[in-house]
């Protein structure tokens, strides 16, 4: 068991701080805007807060009305949630994959952890991840391979810990908005 306190409270902390006339910008998930990044993290913590709960999962498809509100209060379940010794026994499914509840875990930091980085790098912030949760986030690697994402991007030679965790994913570390 770990604490997943830390990777939800600086979520919290990004998501408080995008403003109105940011939600349109673009993210590193080129596919996504700075609205659809946040629709995501609420429909993430959505469906790890079921996981952890052994419950079915009615995760928002879209940023939904009220999300200054909704996103800070589910990311709060997340973390109180996987408190519960229960939520690390058993198996669950995330994104249509079966695994071991404890892995699941691993997964959540890892959505969080990366997630933040775009939401961050899309509205200016700067986000703050301690080597406890790269640490986490690297065991993902071990536990779903290399390129789970895609191929991996090169990292500057001068690239901090969680620039080469960014660049394992695909995303160009060097990524702003244009």
């Amino acid at each position: 068991m770990f604490d997943l306190s830390p990777a939800t409270h600086e979520m919290l902390r990004l998501v408080t701080g995008v403003r109105d006339d940011q939600l349109d910008l673009p993210t590193p998930c080129a596919e996504w805007s700075v609205a659809e990044l946040l629709a995501h993290v609420h429909q993430l913590a959505a469906v790890f807060t079921a996981n952890a709960r052994k419950a079915p999962a009615r995760p928002p498809t879209t940023l939904v009305d009220g999300w200054r509100a909704a996103v800070p209060v589910q990311l709060d379940a997340l973390a109180c949630a996987w408190r519960e010794p229960s939520a690390w026994e058993g198996r669950v499914t995330a994104g249509g994959v079966p695994m071991a509840a404890r892995d699941n875990a691993v997964v959540a930091v890892e959505e969080l952890t990366v997630h933040g980085w775009d939401l961050a790098r899309a509205t200016g912030q700067e986000i703050v991840v301690d080597d406890d949760r790269l640490d986490h986030v690297d065991r993902f690697f071990e536990l779903f391979g290399d390129d789970p994402f895609g191929p991996a991007v090169r990292a500057p030679d001068d690239a901090s810990r969680l620039q080469r965790v960014v660049a394992r994913t695909g995303r160009d570390p060097r990524w702003s908005p244009a």
